[in-house]
């Protein structure tokens, strides 16, 4: 419970300004940013959803101009779809309010317990790399 709880901490704190992108907006920039160029497609299996729920806020992050969509070479059907500049400085912005506020509530921990959220952290990173 206290993954769930923090990881909605960051959220909200990260969605603190007006015009900001919303949780499942976010996690999709930070996919293309991660794995991409990729398609649609890849998107969703990437992020668990179906298919028109990826291609839907595929299409809302391109209207901000945070994505865009080239031909895809192997496949005339489909796209492939990167992140753009202001897409990089969008996600650059969240990560330093979610830094920001970890770091305020961070700040008078004993120095063990911050190790520990390290090793922690590790542990977690490593966990979701496994494939499911």
């Amino acid at each position: 419970m206290a993954i769930v709880r923090t990881s909605r901490r960051l959220r909200q704190e990260a969605a603190g300004a007006v015009g900001e992108l919303t949780p499942t907006s976010a996690a999709a920039l930070v996919t293309v940013e991660r794995c991409g160029p990729l398609t649609p497609s890849e998107l969703a299996e990437i992020e668990r959803v179906k298919r028109p729920t990826a291609t839907r806020t595929l299409r809302v992050l391109g209207e901000a101009g945070l994505v865009e969509r080239a031909p895809d070479p192997e496949d005339g059907r489909s796209a492939l779809v990167s992140i753009t500049a202001a897409g990089r400085e969008r996600l650059r912005r969240l990560r330093r309010r979610k830094n920001a506020y970890l770091a305020r509530r961070m700040r008078d921990l004993p120095i063990g317990d911050v190790e520990t959220l390290e090793r922690a952290a590790e542990i977690l990173e490593g966990i979701l790399e496994e494939p499911s």
